[in-house]
């Protein structure tokens, strides 16, 4: 059975792309959210984050052909920023932190 054959996989996948989605709408409005609003989104974002991080781990971790391309897609297409995906990763989180930061120092 390939990677991509496992009906979990599948699932998890469109989970993730889903949620991304979904999140990623919400935070056009980011800058109305009241501090428990920015704080609950801030969270479910990292929360997503881990567990894209741990997605793409498994594909890395897999010995299936394709699996292995995914990876190869990521680095090329993150290589186009001049970056790899642990420095993509890396932004993400620097991103939530300086979030949080901003919003430790509202009233």
């Amino acid at each position: 059975m390939g990677f991509f054959d496992s009906e979990i996989v599948q699932q998890e996948a469109r989970q993730l792309f889903e949620d991304y989605q979904a999140l990623i709408q919400l935070g056009g409005s980011y800058g109305k959210f009241d501090r428990e609003g920015k704080k609950l989104f801030i969270d479910q974002m990292e929360a997503l984050m881990e567990r894209y991080r741990i997605f793409m781990k498994r594909f890395e971790l897999s010995e299936d052909f394709m699996a292995q391309m995914t990876v190869e897609q990521l680095k090329t297409q993150v290589s186009q920023f001049g970056i790899t995906p642990q420095q993509m990763f890396d932004q993400m989180n620097y991103t939530l932190e300086r979030m949080k930061a901003d919003l430790e120092k509202q009233p």
